[in-house]
């Protein structure tokens, strides 16, 4: 299965559960796997309607193959090309979404910098509001 994602045999990498790659998954293992806290699946299904799980007594919901794969994409162009939701929706709708290029300044941008970076530039920000703030008063 060529199109399947990275982790059930062939498919999306968190799922060594042992079931079928076509099997249906709970709310619960799509969020293990995938490192997706469920309430965010949850509000994805509200703004792609092409995520649609089943959904059986209770409100259970069951994610086909497909859900799962369509989730990736949403993580991926959400949280690795730098996708708003809106840009993301509309490149799902206008089929862009599996080829859609990163820009070269964006694909810098969503590269993970070190941990001791990401304090200093917090740091940074923190002194530039706190500057912002007195020249507020001082006005």
């Amino acid at each position: 299965m060529s199109d399947a994602a990275p982790g059930f045999a062939g498919g999306p990498p968190g799922f060594a559960d042992g079931k079928d790659p076509e099997a249906l998954r709970t709310i619960g293992e799509v969020a293990k796997a995938l490192g997706i806290r469920q309430h965010v699946l949850r509000y994805w299904e509200e703004q792609f309607p092409q995520l649609s799980p089943l959904k059986r007594g209770g409100g259970r919901r069951y994610y086909r193959a497909e859900d799962v794969r369509m989730v990736e994409t949403i993580d991926r162009l959400v949280h690795r090309e730098g996708y708003t939701l809106k840009g993301a929706k509309m490149a799902l709708q206008g089929g862009a979404a599996k080829a859609a290029p990163v820009p070269a300044p964006m694909a810098a941008a969503v590269t993970p910098a070190p941990v001791a970076t990401n304090f200093a530039y917090r740091a940074r920000l923190i002194a530039l509001r706190t500057t912002l703030v007195n020249a507020l008063h001082d006005a």
